[in-house]
């Protein structure tokens, strides 16, 4: 099976717990936390693992929430390399409140990366070998270059490798100038390239294929939530809808849509099966409750039930 690897520039360790009810200005009590290693790049490689597949996931760590992440990535036999930072990794909270059913994340900010720091992310990326694989997801920190993206993809050329990228902002604009070969937007996302609001999965088709004509990306998935993702080609487009689900949340869909995706293409597997597989997987994250990502059997399951994509109209 070929390697892959994830990068995630702004790992997080993410805490969960529950209250009671919350409450404004009143001590709550919490049910004892769950610690979890998280950020994009970490939650694809541990869904991978999840699916039956291995990832190596590469990331900067400090402090403890740094040195947390690596412990619990190791307990659940994930191949992980920390580059070391001067600055702490920022740590997220998720609380439940358990008396309104609602799940509320508190995102925190994370450190500066330093040139010397980021450079020796690309010097462990490049010493690896046999690497089919890259990908990198989650939002980037301050200190990254705006042609961290075109690095990356030099990289990726040298091993004859495929950069895979779910990001936002201007770092999803300088992905698609960079020439990945995959990216997964959703519909706000892929209008804020275009300059464009309110997009439809029509208007999205023409906007997704003008991005892969004047760049060297070559495909765009459209993440829909729960009408499932539309893979975009310059040939070709399909919408694959999951069967209709009762989410208990929505944490990690995309990460383990993502994961899919890249474990079925690892397998071998075309890319209309493999985007049916990785939206299979962001639905079965759906069915656990607060940030667990899509279970083996869950996505199997829901992967056998789904139709045949069909085209947009």
């Amino acid at each position: 099976m070929a390697t892959i690897v994830t990068i995630t520039f702004n790992p997080a360790l993410d805490k969960s717990v529950s209250v009671p009810e919350l409450i404004s200005e009143r001590k709550l009590k919490c049910s004892v936390p769950v610690y979890e290693p998280g950020g994009g790049g970490i939650n694809v490689a541990r869904a991978i693992k999840k699916l039956g597949g291995d990832a190596l996931a590469l990331y900067p760590g400090g402090g403890y929430a740094g040195t947390k992440i690596g412990e619990l990535l190791n307990s659940e036999g994930i191949q992980s390399i920390a580059v070391p930072i001067e600055g702490n990794t920022r740590e997220n909270l998720i609380v439940t409140d358990q008396a309104a059913g609602k799940q509320y994340l508190f995102d925190m900010p994370g450190p500066f990366i330093t040139a010397a720091e980021w450079h020796q992310c690309l010097t462990e990326l490049g010493k690896l070998d046999d690497v089919k694989y890259i990908v990198v997801s989650g939002s980037m920190p301050a200190g990254l270059p705006g042609d961290i993206f075109a690095r990356l993809n030099r990289v990726a050329a040298l091993k004859n490798a495929r950069l895979i990228v779910d990001t936002s902002g201007e770092a999803l604009l300088q992905a698609v100038k960079a020439g990945a070969y995959l990216i997964k937007p959703n519909l706000k996302e892929l209008g804020h390239l275009a300059h464009e609001e309110g997009l439809d999965p029509t208007s999205a088709v023409k906007i997704a294929r003008q991005l892969i004509s004047e760049n060297d990306l070559q495909v765009v998935i459209v993440s829909l939530g729960s009408l499932g993702a539309m893979m975009v080609t310059t040939d070709t487009f399909i919408l694959v809808s999951p069967p209709k689900i009762e989410p208990k949340s929505t944490v990690g869909a995309g990460d383990s849509l993502v994961a899919g995706i890249v474990h079925y293409l690892s397998s071998g597997k075309s890319l209309q099966e493999s985007v049916q597989f990785g939206v299979a997987c962001g639905s079965a994250a759906t069915l656990n409750p607060g940030t667990e990502l899509c279970r083996k059997a869950d996505a199997e399951s829901i992967y056998q039930s789904m139709r045949k994509p069909a085209p947009v109209l």
